[in-house]
């Protein structure tokens, strides 16, 4: 029924196609202002030399795959490995993120990745490696990326202000893209001239700068006014928040597609370097120096582009700019022309993925972000790993230049994706909690597990304000639902018809304590538009009651401290 009224006017998710300007100059941050604060700077650095020898373990896994493995699909695989633990694990990590210390995260990661690349170093040096074994050590150190990634990037935000989260997000792809440009070909050379158990030597020591730094940076304490929640429902509150918000689903579909058409560029290009350009190990470093440059050039653009194109304009762009690339990789047997392709695909790969970033990170308040980057992580690297699988088994049985075209083609759809689900662009977004409602007194004792707990709110709406109630009951009843709320309901007095309810009930007392924390800034408009709307002589009223079944009644009295329902009449500011 509700699904017939108009959107409330007062969404602020506007689906637009007009630039995102910023009219004073002098307010504008510059591509590189993030680095003035010194925690994100020493981060930055450590996490660079981190990337720097995970792009020269990179090359050595690939090209060890290549010398040890008969099949392309198992190439490819090496790609995959890296992707599947992010698909399988960002969830339960991003929920951890939000409730544990980010910084013991991140040290926890690193130390086992550390580790995980000792092992395959050592493995490799004895000979023992196989195209399996290789898979699982690989794999191993998907696992450490998947946890640390939601917990880093979560603390993107508690490091920089909200003004400068995208040159920040954009300088982290500029750091990653910087260890690709010159990484993969010191690689090369380094598996050349010493083979690849020294590649992976060189990644595990990389690991150290990074350790150095989370050992001793001391964040801001961040106490929790509320008990963590358990990791099972932590885990169904992001899911819940995001499969609530369009935004964020717009933006996972668009990475699942990008990731799966893009895919095939990385994961194939070993192949390209060996039977597209003739070359070997130091010519596949070259081409991912090239493609690191070209992502290099996207993030020192990026604040320019956003200046000049909508959110959905610039994914667009990329999305097409990355299909001319992979095509013109597929058709090229030069190698100067493909490392321009590269270049041009790099670009792209940078500017759509850190725009995937951003506006998640925009869209979320801070209580859930690490779950909502998580699930657009999960997104994206399902569709890479599902691509690399995909392409690899296509050029196993085909050609590599089928395989590229064909995810050229993928990429073009992309693009046309935006045409039918476009990327909402964001205007400012309050999402501070709204830290007015405080926790009632009640008559019932009651305990953090009491419930579970129904909630009536009692309005009085004029005949001519019931579209503009119901409008906005629309959007009350999407906030409640991402916020925890179940059995959502609002009802109609048939004796006065100016009499409306709403009513949801939450499992626990502290799960209505905690769904009403979550309350921000920008969704408090709606409460204060429904206060507009009524009529009555007080605010709306609202009574909070515990669920009884009636075999428990017998011990519980009807009033006194002992009461099973408590009314309560007041201004509603959470409720």
């Amino acid at each position: 029924m509700l699904a017939q009224w108009p959107p409330l006017p007062s969404v602020r998710l506007l689906m637009a196609h007009t630039p995102n300007r910023v009219t004073d100059p002098a307010q504008r941050p510059s591509a590189l202002s993030a680095m003035r604060y010194p925690i994100f700077r020493q981060v930055w650095f450590a996490s660079a030399s981190s990337n720097f020898g995970g792009m020269i373990q990179s090359v050595g896994a690939s090209w060890l795959m290549i010398s040890i493995a008969k099949s392309a699909d198992m190439v490819a695989l090496v790609q995959a490995s890296v992707a599947l633990p992010v698909m399988l694990f960002s969830l339960v990590a991003g929920a951890m993120a939000d409730n544990y210390d980010r910084r013991r995260m991140m040290f926890g990661a690193q130390l086992f990745m550390l580790l995980v690349s000792v092992a395959l170093a050592l493995c490799a040096w004895s000979g023992l490696i196989t195209p399996w074994l290789l898979l699982l050590f690989t794999f191993l150190i998907g696992c450490g990326a998947a946890f640390n990634a939601p917990a880093w990037q979560a603390s993107v935000g508690d490091m920089v202000p909200r003004a400068e989260l995208p040159g920040a997000v954009a300088l982290n792809s500029m750091g990653f893209n910087i260890a690709r440009s010159v990484g993969p070909a010191l690689g090369g050379a380094i598996v050349a001239a010493a083979g690849a158990a020294a590649a992976f030597g060189i990644n595990a020591v990389s690991y150290v700068a990074l350790l150095v730094v989370l050992a001793r940076w001391r964040p801001p304490p961040n106490p929790q006014l509320l008990p963590r929640e358990a990791l099972g429902s932590a885990m169904a509150a992001g899911v819940r928040y995001v499969v609530m918000s369009p935004a964020i689903r717009a933006v996972l579909g668009r990475a699942f597609v990008f990731g799966a058409g893009a895919s095939a560029v990385m994961a194939l290009m070993p192949l390209v370097a060996r039977d597209l350009v003739a070359g070997g190990p130091l010519t596949y470093g070259l081409l991912l120096g090239a493609f690191g440059l070209g992502a290099i050039a996207g993030a020192m653009g990026s604040t320019r582009l956003r200046d000049l194109l909508s959110t959905e304009g610039l994914v667009r762009w990329s999305c097409i700019a990355f299909a001319i690339a992979a095509a013109v990789a597929a058709m090229s047997s030069w190698l100067l022309l493909t490392m321009v392709a590269l270049m041009l695909g790099g670009a792209s790969w940078v500017l759509a993925l850190s725009t995937f970033n951003v506006t998640v990170q925009l869209s979320t308040p801070r209580w859930v972000v690490a779950r909502a980057l998580s699930l657009y992580q999960m997104a994206a690297f399902a569709g890479i790993a599902l691509g690399s699988w995909l392409w690899g088994i296509m050029a196993d049985h085909g050609d590599v230049r089928m395989s590229l075209l064909a995810a050229a083609l993928v990429m073009l759809a992309c693009a046309l994706l935006g045409f039918w689900r476009p990327l909402a662009r964001l205007t400012e977004l309050n999402l501070d909690p709204f830290s007015h409602w405080q926790e009632p007194a009640t008559a019932v004792p009651i305990q953090p597990r009491t419930g579970p707990v129904v909630i009536t709110i009692e309005y009085r709406i004029r005949d001519e304000d019931v579209p503009a109630f119901l409008g906005a009951m629309a959007e009350r009843r999407r906030i409640r639902r991402r916020d925890g709320a179940r059995h959502w309901r609002v009802l109609r007095d048939l004796a006065d018809p100016q009499v409306w309810i709403e009513r949801y009930l939450t499992p626990t007392w502290l799960d209505y304590v905690r769904h009403n924390s979550r309350l921000t800034h920008d969704d408090a408009t709606i409460p204060a538009q429904l206060r507009a709307l009524h009529c009555g002589p007080d605010g709306p009223r609202v009574r909070r009651m515990i669920e009884r079944q009636p075999s428990d009644l017998h011990a519980v009295p009807t009033s006194g401290p002992q009461a099973l329902t408590e009314p309560v009449s007041e201004t509603i500011r959470g409720s």
